[in-house]
């Protein structure tokens, strides 16, 4: 077995959870702003920046749009609508099926996860949810397509325990080597 190389960044990862309940009281806008901030340093298909952000803090809209999505769990204090801009992807000249964004919204979750950590912010991705709803929820424009929501908050000192597994996997267990490893 390889030993854990250990880092600033690689700790981070580690120890960033899921936020499943969190506390009542705003957030600090400065901190929902660089968490915004953070996403923008995420990778993108060709370093052209087609996902797009809406974020709210609104008592009312957090309201309407936990209606719209079961998978909302917490009651967060904001919300970031992760999306995809597609009339930035045709004028791109991208094929119309083409995948790269839906990776694109994947690398900005993770990347605004890892800011929520660094800050203290409690984090958690949701991906159910009605995307018309949702879109008229958050005005989002017409050719942009709603693709996952980060919950934002201060995490609650006692969290819901995560769905059970049955033992903690290695990288061993979720990778191959090719050719073989010998």
């Amino acid at each position: 077995m390889t030993a854990a190389v250990s880092n600033a960044v690689l700790d981070a990862i580690r120890s960033r959870r899921v936020a499943r309940a969190v506390g009542d009281y705003p957030l600090d806008r400065t901190s929902v702003e660089a968490i915004l901030d953070a996403a923008r340093w995420a990778p993108t298909a060709g370093n052209r920046h087609l996902p797009r952000f809406v974020a709210t803090d609104d008592a009312g809209t957090l309201r309407a749009l936990r209606m719209v999505s079961p998978g909302m769990v917490q009651r967060p204090v904001a919300v970031v609508a992760i999306c995809v801009d597609w009339a930035s992807v045709a004028a791109y000249g991208f094929p119309k099926h083409v995948t790269g964004p839906y990776v694109d919204v994947g690398t900005a979750m993770a990347t605004m996860l890892l800011a929520a950590h660094s800050l203290g912010v409690g984090a958690g991705p949701v991906t159910s949810f009605s995307r018309a709803a949702v879109g008229a929820v958050l005005r989002i424009p017409a050719d942009w397509t709603t693709e996952a929501l980060l919950c934002l908050g201060h995490p609650a000192a006692v969290q819901p325990p995560p769905v059970a597994r049955t033992r903690r996997h290695t990288w061993r267990d979720l990778s191959t080597w090719v050719p073989a490893e010998r």
